[in-house]
């Protein structure tokens, strides 16, 4: 069976009102952590120390925004820059004590909002979504680096 053009246009809306559904959850954030703060916080936690120019390509942003974003994470403490000892040009940015501690309790509150938003569903459901959800960013993860 063949899947019409209307299923993956209503897709397409269906991603963009879960994207607003993202919008208002990052503004539940501490207010001291902005949303380019925790996704800087958030690529050091999943991938370790790294050079700028690696997390501008997993931030897939302009270098001068992810430029900006260390600059406040650096200047909060939550991350530090150390040199490169293999390129002296460069630094390597390490996630502190202080924001794996931020973003660990950010990360609560905004499970344990989901966790009361979701507390109806059915557990076989949950899992079902972020199997489907993991499954979609697998299938579609080229689309964000195609223009790069």
């Amino acid at each position: 069976m063949m899947i019409g053009h209307a299923t993956y246009q209503e897709l397409i809306h269906q991603l963009s009102e879960v994207g607003a559904v993202r919008k208002g959850l990052v503004r539940r954030l501490p207010p001291e952590l902005t949303a380019g703060s925790a996704g800087v916080l958030t690529m050091l936690r999943q991938h370790g120390d790294m050079t700028m120019s690696e997390l501008t390509e997993l931030l897939a942003v302009d270098i001068s925004v992810t430029s900006r974003h260390v600059a406040c994470v650096a200047d909060q403490g939550w991350i530090e820059r150390s040199p490169n000892p293999t390129d002296g040009r460069s630094r390597i940015l390490c996630l502190t004590d202080a924001g794996r501690d931020l973003l660990d309790s950010a990360s609560q509150q905004l499970a344990d909002l989901i966790a009361d938003r979701l507390s109806g569903w059915d557990e076989r459901d949950v899992h079902e979504l972020v199997r489907l959800v993991t499954k979609l960013r697998d299938s579609l993860g080229h689309c964000s680096t195609a223009s790069n």
